[in-house]
């Protein structure tokens, strides 16, 4: 059996610190250049710029909440459960006020009437949540906490696993991203901000419970923090490609807005809820969704 030094000794732990440092400062590195060449290329498309720093705030939330796995000797499943009914709060509260509401506006801006905004904000919604069912469905990754999907011989893979397992949470993501980059690119922006903080507050916690997640199926912590920052650079490239796609045409803006709100409803009801769920603690993650979407729904109306 392949042993492991404890993270938490002093030479070990000063060790990790290092790597940690030299990752932050690379990743900060990074984050700048992104910035220059981005104000350089795009000087006449602000929503671009807009919709990358949005993106990259989440992903640095998303890395901030993966670094605690480094001290903390366990997470409860209690915790776990309510991060996930928070996030899912979050997530169901940003579909609603600040995609599918907008969205409605924007059909409306356009000069459909009511039911016909409906249908259109409706019809995108339900194709946000077809894609996210069909790359669930064909694309192999594996779930969160659930276990490896498929053939049992991808258990012996460790690293088609670790990668199967970093694609399931970038799946998870891309909805997410997607929407920062729409909102930035069809609402003002008090609104994309509000929502793209939002998201931002609920990646600390989801980025923790995906480190968690994959320390207690066999990873170092090192690298359970390592691929759970990866997990969440999908966010600021799905946002530029969000924000690239409406910015196309005005006309695309009430199907990018409620097509990004059916990816995201999709992933809370068929991946988070279930999973906070499973374990018996129902009433913590209910309570820790009710606080998620309140917060969220502060952060729109005030802001938005």
């Amino acid at each position: 059996m392949t042993t492991h030094s404890d993270p938490t000794t002093p030479s070990s732990l000063g060790s990790t610190l290092r790597k940690l440092l030299g990752a932050i400062i690379a990743l900060g590195g990074l984050l700048v250049l992104a910035h220059g060449l981005t104000a350089a290329l795009w000087d006449g498309q602000p929503h671009l710029r807009e919709a990358l720093i949005g993106g990259s705030m989440a992903a640095g939330a998303t890395a901030l909440g993966t670094l605690p796995v480094l001290f903390a000797q366990r997470l409860s499943d209690r915790m776990q459960d309510t991060l996930f009914g928070f996030g899912a709060g979050v997530m169901l509260a940003a579909s609603g006020f600040s995609l599918v509401v907008p969205g409605l506006e924007a059909a409306k801006a356009q000069g459909a009437g009511p039911w016909a905004a409906g249908a259109v904000v409706g019809a995108a919604i339900l194709l946000g949540a077809a894609l996210l069912l069909a790359m669930e469905r064909y694309l192999p990754h594996e779930h969160f906490i659930k276990g490896v999907e498929g053939s049992p011989k991808y258990s012996a893979m460790r690293v088609r696993r670790t990668w199967l397992f970093v694609f399931a949470i970038a799946l998870h993501n891309l909805p997410e991203g997607l929407a920062i980059g729409v909102a930035y690119a069809g609402t003002d922006t008090l609104r994309a901000s509000a929502l793209a903080t939002g998201i931002s507050i609920q990646d600390i916690p989801e980025g923790l419970v995906v480190a968690v997640a994959l320390v207690s199926i066999g990873y170092g912590r090192l690298t359970a923090v390592v691929l759970g920052i990866a997990s969440g650079l999908v966010e600021p490239v799905a946002a530029v490609i969000g924000a690239a796609v409406i910015g196309f045409s005005a006309v695309l803006l009430p199907w990018g807005l409620g097509f990004a709100a059916g990816a995201m409803l999709f992933v809370v009801s068929h991946e988070i809820i279930p999973e906070s769920h499973r374990k018996g603690h129902e009433v913590f993650a209910t309570c820790g969704l009710m606080v998620g979407f309140v917060l969220m729904m502060l952060l729109d109306t005030a802001l938005g």
